[in-house]
């Protein structure tokens, strides 16, 4: 799965910076019977659904002509949403004084989520602030223990 991934990052990543778009992830999975092939992309004030459409399109004309997935699939494009996953330092840097969730592989300081606010982000690690009965904890989580990370959104 990794190897259609980076093949598709490859065909993607011209097609989305000519039209001055991010590319924030890709997943290929398989739900049920089917396969999806879903690239998810932004901007600084967020994707329409025209520019999804320009993406798709584009992609998929691309896809058909250089055929680099071996099953049938079906392609997504769409915005990251408002919980846009961290995978970069660049996404990291940006998300540094917004609240964030952290799954880590193993546990740290007895957890293995976290949720707070990004401080730090530098070294090998990210700091977070979190609240915890209106006490503040400061935890610091080295990076390759990061299993996922996203933004997290909050109500108040």
């Amino acid at each position: 799965m990794s190897k259609v991934i980076e093949v598709v990052e490859e065909i993607a990543s011209p097609i989305i910076n000519e039209l001055n778009l991010e590319l924030v992830d890709i997943e290929y999975v398989k739900e049920g019977k089917n396969w999806f092939l879903r690239v998810f992309i932004d901007k600084e004030n967020g994707v329409d659904i025209e520019e999804c459409g320009m993406v798709s399109e584009k992609l998929s004309e691309k896809l058909d002509e250089l055929d680099p997935i071996p099953y049938n699939y079906f392609l997504e494009v769409s915005s990251p949403g408002a919980e846009r996953p961290l995978k970069k330092d660049k996404d990291y840097e940006k998300a540094i004084g917004k609240n964030v969730f952290i799954k880590t592989y193993e546990p740290i300081d007895g957890g293995k989520t976290f949720e707070g606010i990004l401080k730090e982000f530098g070294d090998g690690q990210v700091t977070i602030e979190m609240t915890i009965k209106t006490r503040k904890k400061t935890v610091q989580i080295p990076f390759d223990k990061i299993a996922n990370a996203r933004l997290a959104v909050t109500f108040s």
